[in-house]
């Protein structure tokens, strides 16, 4: 809707650097973007800046005559009808100014086609596998997994508005040392259970949801041997249903063990070596992963002929490939930064590109009650759950605070904050701007008419609320460049700021028809986009609060 624009901005922006014999090397830098400042026109780009150094002239004075080249190329394209002024601003900004009409048409357009309007197609259709969380299925989920959740739920929402054909999965490792401790530590309990005093190593599971297993597996009288397996079944009915109520749903959970299985490890094996990528040395296997750029080759099959974690790691991501999908994201805890390189290694092995694979690293999040941070520890069990969370703040809050930072940030989470009903919780803020949107338009006797005239939406306020509304679609397209829905969680914020500034300032109701119809649409073009992003975000539109 609004890219249009900016591509054709661009565009003029190029040619006005040809004309100057500016050009060369310098398409890619000319970026458009919107100014924090509305008073400063409703598109800036910086290039005057960039060009500085490169051609030994202060960059006002580059923005001069670049503006004065931009100026009739305005005049003599059609470009006039929807551009009143360029200026050069600042450092050496140069700003654009457009015509009101245009950005009236826009908000006709949401109010006209709703969701449909906002919906750009980025993604053609491209067949893309988002993979997240993958707990092993050792323990209830913790905050960490419960950020990659709601990043991972959300980010595939947004893909799959803007037209990428999205699938979600989860990678179960649902065998191998892990699984093993697991039934170890059941068996430990059980004994402890029928009266023996049991000593516990330290890298065992000890929280207490490890002794319900252990009087369930005596009730149902299992075998010893059975235990690992019949624990992370059970652990893994509890992640599926805490995922389901924090909303989060997925298309297909990928086990590890059927992996093995499959045969599918050993063929991938083959194939590398065919490509010359795995050598013997000392006993083991080797993935020459620096012939792609990693910092050492890596051992895939040990000297004592087990594997190594990243075996079953190449053949999952080929099988992904063979599955037919053809960009690949993953979010990862930070624990995992430092194998990066060596999947990447593997795909590009296989004739792969490196962009084919987007690797998202979601830092930690820090829960504090009370202004206490509370400590975790996994294996002791000492650690604040996703349920936990979920009982005292509920859904929407937890979806919408474990976005708020960027993925690449660490996260405070206060639970306090999360749970007040006023302006200082963000979601509340939110929601509170489209319920009381919801409310006007319950109160209206005034009917929105499609010849409505936008012309009277005159004050500041109002002009500066459609031109956010408009921001909508750049917000997604960051979105997609960064693989983060961090950004949407910041415009639902100003959008619900810039809301309330008009609303407090101008009655919407009881005015000329005229106006109140121009108002109504306004503000049902504002409750459209708040409904979008919240429904993106998977949180609930509330009509009343």
């Amino acid at each position: 809707m609004h890219k249009a624009v900016q591509e054709e901005l661009i565009a003029l922006v190029s040619r006005s650097l040809a004309q100057l014999g500016w050009l060369k090397g310098y398409q890619e830098a000319i970026s458009l973007d919107f100014p924090t400042d509305n008073r400063f026109g409703d598109f800036t780009t910086n290039i005057a800046l960039k060009l500085s150094k490169e051609l030994k002239k202060p960059p006002r004075l580059i923005a001069t005559q670049l503006s004065e080249s931009i100026q009739k190329e305005i005049d003599s394209t059609g470009l006039k009808d929807l551009i009143t002024q360029v200026k050069v601003e600042g450092a050496g900004f140069i700003n654009f100014y457009l015509k009101e009409n245009y950005f009236y048409e826009l908000l006709r357009k949401i109010i006209t086609e709703g969701q449909e309007a906002l919906r750009p197609d980025l993604g053609h259709g491209k067949k893309t596998l988002i993979e997240f969380v993958s707990a092993n299925p050792t323990g209830c989920l913790s905050v960490a997994h419960a950020r990659q959740a709601a990043v991972g739920d959300c980010l595939a929402n947004i893909l799959s508005f803007i037209g990428f054909n999205i699938s979600r999965e989860y990678y179960l490792n649902d065998e191998g040392n892990q699984i093993n401790i697991l039934g170890k530590s059941v068996g430990l309990r059980l004994k402890e259970l029928k009266g023996q005093t049991i000593e516990f190593p330290e890298n065992y599971y000890q929280g207490d949801y490890i002794k319900d297993i252990a009087q369930l597996a005596i009730d149902q009288k299992m075998k010893d041997e059975d235990l690992g397996d019949f624990a992370a079944g059970h652990i893994l009915k509890i992640i599926k249903q805490e995922l389901a109520d924090f909303g989060v749903k997925f298309d297909c959970w990928y086990s590890q063990k059927e992996l093995a299985k499959s045969g599918k490890i050993q063929r991938a094996f083959d194939q590398l070596k065919q490509k010359g990528f795995l050598y013997e040395q000392d006993g083991a296997r080797w993935f020459k992963s620096t012939a792609f750029g990693d910092d050492k080759d890596r051992v895939i099959i040990k000297s004592d002929g087990s594997q190594t974690y990243l075996a079953p790691d190449i053949a999952y991501h080929e099988d992904k490939f063979n599955r037919g999908f053809s960009w690949l994201i993953n979010l990862w805890g930070p624990d995992h930064h430092g194998y990066i390189n060596r999947i990447k290694a593997s795909i590009e092995a296989f004739g792969h590109k490196q962009d084919d694979l987007s690797i998202v690293i979601v830092q930690l999040a820090t829960i504090f009650r009370n202004g206490l941070e509370i400590q975790m520890s996994t294996r002791r069990g000492q650690y604040i759950t996703l349920r936990e969370v979920l009982d005292e703040v509920g859904k929407d809050a937890s979806r919408f605070f474990f976005l708020m930072r960027r993925t690449s940030s660490h996260l405070d989470f206060d639970l306090e904050v999360a749970k007040k009903q006023s302006s200082e919780n963000p979601v509340y803020y939110v929601q509170y701007a489209h319920a009381r949107i919801c409310s006007i338009l319950r109160s209206s006797t005034v009917e929105i008419k499609d010849d409505l005239d936008l012309s009277v939406l005159k004050e500041k306020e109002e002009l500066a609320l459609i031109k956010k509304l408009l921001e909508f679609e750049a917000t997604l397209n960051i979105c997609l460049v960064t693989c983060d829905p961090y950004m949407l969680t910041v415009y639902l914020q100003e959008l619900s700021e810039t809301f309330h500034k008009f609303y407090d300032l101008h009655r919407v109701l009881g005015q000329d028809d005229t106006v109140t119809c121009a108002r109504l649409a306004l503000i049902k073009g504002a409750k459209i986009v708040l409904a979008c992003g919240l429904e993106l975000l998977g949180i609930a539109q509330p009509e009343k609060m």
